[in-house]
């Protein structure tokens, strides 16, 4: 009779087992089947995973429609590109610069929820767009009368992601097995990432994250219930434009350059597809979600090659072709599946009850 707790403990264990060698080895078998740009390709995906945990505090938690999220993700990286290139002269260590970015992030994360506390649905999303359309233009008009983002031309030359004397932007040998830049750097990524979803999975089951829920159900009865709505709106702005701003400076120091153009409404907007197509306010459905995405368009790149191939010529673009079928697998999920390919329990319940 004692035996089938005991099992089921080690059946959880025997797939965290499995999930972490698969994770461990992944970068390797891409590498030797799909070659090196697919793992280039990886090491993006998981910044993208790491932007979708961040929005979902404020889309999935708190109920709160966030048009301008790639906002905080390019302060994090012009923060991390100011105070590590030669544009100041600046060289200041990964452990210092990836927390102040987050840190900056979050003070505009908070700085953009306070005039917006009263604003729902619409009007917040309107708002929002608004901001980051705001921070894009600032990022990409600050070169006069002082050169402080050098315009849209972008800051180059940044420094390479570095922990000490180990540089991701070389290859190592450790333990007799050779190591590439990109292979670790996955590593490097793989690691934040786990942490996003350890920090973000704690948020939401502590009181924190259920005045979150409540405000999402019904803001009126939250407050009536003696919540501080305001600060809590404020604290998840923060808290998810932390989490967009500690993926902004990974991006900087794994690109080794940022330009404004990077940092535009389409990239907020599919972000917040990510969100919703995983399933808001499930972290197992936003991480599917911002892998689908991020692969998507790969996936469809050989397209244009095929039709040369076989027709002559390119009849439809790849790039093209991937907003049509991104555009109908959106309404179809939306009027057949609203709650998201892989919702949480609740939210799945809400919708299927209404």
């Amino acid at each position: 009779m004692t035996s089938a707790p005991f099992a089921r403990v080690s059946l959880r264990q025997g797939r965290w087992y499995v999930a972490t060698l698969l994770l461990l080895i992944l970068p390797f078998a891409v590498e030797w089947w799909l070659g090196r740009g697919w793992v280039r390709i990886l090491d993006f995906a998981l910044l993208s995973v790491m932007l979708a945990i961040g929005l979902n505090i404020v889309v999935g938690y708190a109920g709160l429609l966030d048009l301008g999220f790639i906002a905080f993700f390019g302060v994090g990286a012009y923060c991390y590109a100011l105070l590590a290139s030669p544009q100041f002269d600046l060289h200041w260590p990964l452990w210092v610069v990836l927390p102040l970015g987050a840190l900056v992030a979050a003070s505009f994360g908070a700085a953009l929820g306070w005039p917006t506390l009263g604003l729902k649905g619409d009007y917040l999303a309107i708002v929002t767009m608004g901001f980051g359309e705001i921070i894009r233009i600032f990022l990409n008009n600050l070169n006069a009368p002082v050169n402080i983002t050098n315009g849209p031309q972008g800051i180059t030359m940044i420094d390479s992601l570095r922990l000490g004397d180990w540089s991701f932007a070389r290859p190592h040998t450790l333990a007799g097995v050779k190591i590439g830049s990109l292979v670790g750097t996955y590593y490097l990524f793989l690691l934040f990432v786990i942490l996003a979803l350890i920090l973000s999975h704690r948020l939401e089951y502590s009181r924190l994250g259920r005045a979150w829920a409540a405000i999402r159900e019904d803001e009126i009865a939250a407050a009536s219930m003696g919540l501080d709505t305001r600060r809590l709106k404020l604290l998840a702005f923060a808290m998810g434009a932390s989490f967009g701003g500690l993926s902004g400076g990974l991006f900087a120091g794994f690109q080794g350059f940022v330009s404004p153009e990077s940092f535009t409404l389409q990239e907020s907007v599919m972000i917040l597809c990510m969100v919703v197509l995983g399933g808001m306010g499930n972290l197992r459905g936003v991480v599917s979600g911002a892998l689908l995405l991020a692969f998507l368009p790969e996936l469809l790149r050989p397209v244009g090659v095929w039709q040369q191939r076989w027709l002559g010529q390119v009849w439809i673009d790849p790039s093209t072709l991937r907003l049509f079928l991104f555009g109908v697998a959106l309404v179809l999920l939306m009027r057949w599946r609203p709650e998201g390919v892989w919702p949480s329990r609740a939210r799945a319940r809400e919708w299927h009850r209404s």
